[in-house]
């Protein structure tokens, strides 16, 4: 009888050690396994034309707790459930910069495992990508980095006006796990991705009907120019490109947006970066079309949303494209809960 309750106590000894190794290894913090930054939404989370975090937010997010972060923008919320957080970032390198900062410095949760998701709509390049394609980017360049000239003070009116200059190196480019990347192609290479008619004959007027600017939209690898304006245009398109071949990126140029370098730096800074992931869609090309100019386009007095089904920028691909992000976005998203990643 001694000899049994010996050793039922040391059982339970035992038992209560490993216990209080995993509390004391936990600290109690919440595991968040995918964290979601959408940059922006239309109107509401849930019920309405989506923007960039809606459709994720219903998937993932739903009902779940909600959190205030110090230094949140507009009053945002982390949104938390089952291991997802999702957060909607604002606009632009500095904002996406200090949100990131600010939910991963959060001390009541544990990112020491999460994959860090960028997610959003882009600018594409002319040539190669159609509104609708999703990408995979596999690096990240910052555009507002390195020495940047006006045209007309240029010698040469048709020069690119970007150049590099090393001493940004360590945070211009930021090039994201390749290994990650490559199998994240693989899981999401036949996902669904649509497109609409009225797209498809935007972009054939624009391009002359080009083979390439009339394919079926799909899944890319590519590299993302981050700026911290919204340009459009030959020279900068032709920037890009230069910038491209200059930090010898392994995928060709294909988008440009606001904040994935910034993002990308921050996890470079917290050690993160082998687990970041961007997945963006392009819902308009890098270079004016269809008789828009800078003028008519950005005209303060002249209000032409991407989002609008009648957009002379994005014909009404935004909420097509919106679905084809959640398309390759959720299959990740899924892979990462399962550890199947």
């Amino acid at each position: 009888m001694k000899r049994t309750f010996l050793i039922i106590s040391i059982v339970l000894i035992a038992c209560a050690a490993v216990f209080a190794e995993a509390v004391s290894e936990n600290t109690g913090k919440i595991e968040i396994k995918a964290l979601i930054l959408p940059k922006f939404e239309n109107g509401e989370l849930t019920g309405d034309f989506p923007g960039e975090a809606q459709l994720y937010y219903e998937a993932y997010c739903a009902g779940g707790e909600e959190y205030e972060i110090t230094g949140s923008t507009d009053g945002n919320r982390l949104y938390v459930k089952d291991g997802v957080a999702l957060y909607v970032t604002g606009m632009g390198k500095v904002n996406a910069a200090i949100s990131t900062m600010a939910v991963l410095s959060d001390p009541r949760f544990d990112f020491s495992n999460a994959y860090i998701i960028s997610t959003g709509c882009a600018g594409s390049a002319m040539g190669t990508t159609v509104m609708g394609d999703v990408f995979v980017v596999t690096s990240v360049i910052d555009y507002d980095l390195g020495h940047q000239a006006d045209i007309r003070d240029m010698k040469d009116q048709d020069a690119t006006t970007w150049f590099h200059d090393a001493n940004y190196d360590s945070s211009s480019i930021v090039r994201l796990n390749t290994e990650l990347t490559d199998r994240i192609c693989e899981l999401v290479k036949d996902a669904r991705i649509e497109t609409t008619p009225k797209t498809r004959n935007f972009m054939s007027a624009a391009f002359d009907g080009a083979e390439w600017a009339i394919r079926d939209p799909k899944v890319l690898k590519g590299t993302s120019v981050t700026s911290d304006n919204y340009w459009k245009g030959i020279h900068h398109h032709n920037n890009a490109l230069l910038m491209t071949q200059t930090y010898g990126c392994a995928d060709p140029y294909t988008t440009t947006e606001m904040e994935d370098v910034a993002i990308g730096n921050v996890c470079k800074r917290l050690g993160m970066l082998d687990r970041y992931i961007i997945i963006r869609d392009s819902v308009n090309m890098d270079v004016f079309m269809n008789g828009a100019s800078p003028e008519s386009l950005w005209d303060p007095n002249f209000d032409d949303k991407l989002s609008s089904e009648d957009s002379i920028e994005a014909a009404d691909i935004f909420k097509t494209a919106r679905y084809n992000n959640f398309a390759v976005g959720s299959i990740i998203v899924d892979a990462i809960l399962a550890g199947t990643l």
